[in-house]
């Protein structure tokens, strides 16, 4: 049941005097609940059961993390079509997304309960002393990972469940052991509440400390502001606008004491399509792309916004099909009347540059919040020069650069921001013939596709979900996958301590049967 209220530790709490509601932007109305937006007495009182929540939390073992962990996953699927339906009705997207994006959201708790419960990850090191050492000694000397503390995660508007209140922010920060407070996204608070619902059942059903999760409605930037500059937080996980990580990001260094953000924000997602493959294969490509810059209505942050070819005749073949191909797609729905507005402002914005060319343009009329898909082209020098060009269009847009060489195509490459993806589009030998272009762009990207476009991110161990700044702030970290965790956590060395003092991770017995590294060889 939803009720509009915060979650402040187990407790539901309405005290703050500004109410909002969601809306349905399928139906083009407000949905009926008034949620209450959390008052600043409320804010404080979470942060405060988080730090104290902290004290016990840090030192819980990592079984019964991964117990926590698993009985969220169970709690989620136990709220069924509740959650689906208030899902759909938040956002304007298909029951099926929903279920899909629920099951990848169980399955990353599941994923990180089982890397808690085995504990490897903490990368236990040990240095055994060396009292005879030559010319000096060396102090018995043991290192393994510790949680930062209370973790503020904001919701992100297009993912309400795999990147939102238990998603994959939550679920890494909770699995290191830090207690997290959500600033749930004022598009799908309805969504929020009921999987806070269910992570604070998990709680109490395995004797969590209370305050090591609350939840909070925001429908503006205050709430999240007074979030990030109380010094009892000490990190901070976002996803979302290059503006709104960028302000975070600076409100964080301001602190007294400063505390990291992790934020994965803009990418255009560069594809490059080599000569061979677009001179063999350019229908097929050109329907592929056209699915893939539609796909969810173009609202991932791994959308193909940016499309890189060498001038040709095949070129402007696949202008064409391309062109043809995204016009016989159906305009789907956005997520709400403010994500279809700054889309139809930013696209025109690209539009009215000099020298851009428009090749697909759907005109015709949609329903309400429905988006009209777009595609552009223009000459790589005119690309290089404005910088307008390079900005992300968050929607079903994509624009097709012609470069007059290889040399161009490079250079463009070197000159693009940071990305989350590049794709290479190639037919026999051409990567191999091409080194340079793929030099260049692994050095604008976090993850490099070959032959496959970069919509969806498989939660593995492997996978990397950042990049060089804007695409995050730190592209040293995945904000997908298990190792995610490393962004909750700091080394810690013990010198010279007694071993029954010290953590299980780090005793000379190795109770927990982990791998660790010892005297530099790694072992059990």
């Amino acid at each position: 049941m939803t009720t509009g209220k915060n979650y402040l530790g187990n407790k539901l709490s309405a005290k703050g005097n500004k109410t909002y509601k969601t809306f349905n932007p399928e139906l083009n109305t407000e949905n009926e609940i008034v949620f209450t937006e959390a008052s600043s007495e409320e804010i404080q009182q979470a942060v405060d059961l988080a730090s104290k929540a902290f004290l016990e939390f840090r030192t819980i073992s990592g079984k019964r993390k991964a117990e926590f962990l698993n009985t969220i996953a169970d709690e989620i699927l136990a709220l069924d079509d509740e959650l689906v339906k208030t899902y759909c009705s938040e956002t304007g997207l298909p029951e099926g997304r929903a279920k899909g994006e629920r099951g990848r959201t169980v399955g990353q708790l599941r994923n990180f309960a089982n890397l808690v419960a085995e504990g490897s990850w903490l990368e236990a090191t040990i240095d055994t002393a060396m009292p005879e050492r030559e010319p000096m000694p060396r102090s018995d000397i043991r290192k393994m990972l510790i949680p930062l503390g209370p973790v503020v995660v904001f919701g992100a508007s297009n993912f309400p469940l795999a990147y939102s209140t238990a998603g994959g922010d939550t679920a890494a920060a909770l699995a290191a052991g830090c207690p997290v407070i959500v600033k749930s996204h004022p598009m799908h608070s309805g969504t929020g509440e009921l999987v806070a619902s269910a992570i604070i059942k998990a709680a109490e059903k395995t004797g969590m400390p209370n305050g090591v999760f609350s939840n909070l409605n925001s429908s503006g930037i205050e709430v999240g502001q007074q979030l990030v500059t109380n010094p009892k937080i000490k990190a901070v996980g976002f996803t979302g606008s290059i503006k709104g990580g960028r302000a975070l990001l600076d409100l964080a260094a301001k602190r007294e004491e400063p505390i990291p953000v992790f934020a994965e924000m803009g990418s255009i997602n560069p594809v490059v399509i080599l000569p061979k493959a677009l001179e063999n294969r350019q229908t097929e490509i050109a329907k592929t792309y056209a699915g893939s810059i539609t796909l969810g209505t173009g609202q991932f942050c791994t959308n193909p916004g940016l499309l890189l070819a060498i001038k040709s005749d095949a070129l402007s073949a696949f202008v064409n099909n391309l062109s043809q191909e995204i016009m016989e797609i159906n305009p789907s729905c956005m997520l709400h009347p403010n994500i279809k507005k700054e889309y139809n402002s930013n696209k025109e914005k690209v539009v009215s540059q000099n020298n851009v060319s428009v090749v697909a343009n759907y005109v015709s009329d949609v329903e309400n919040n429905y988006a009209q898909q777009a595609v552009v082209v223009v000459e790589g020098k005119e690309f290089l020069e404005n910088t307008t060009l390079h900005q992300e269009v968050f929607g079903p847009f994509s624009m097709i650069v012609k470069c007059e060489d290889e040399a161009e195509l490079e250079q463009i490459i070197a000159n693009l921001e940071g990305q989350l993806t590049g794709t290479v589009i190639s037919d026999e030998n051409e990567v191999a013939d091409n080194s340079k272009v793929i030099s260049a762009l692994q050095n604008r990207v976090g993850r490099i596709i070959f032959n496959g476009v970069p919509t969806g991110v498989e939660v593995c161990e492997s996978m990397v979900h950042g990049g060089p700044y804007p695409a995050s702030t730190d592209s040293r970290f995945t904000a997908v996958g298990v190792n995610s965790i490393k962004r909750w956590v700091r080394p810690f060395s013990y010198q010279d301590w007694p071993n029954q003092l010290l953590p299980k991770e780090l005793q000379n017995e190795n109770p927990l049967g982990i791998f660790r590294t010892v005297d530099g060889i790694r072992t059990k």
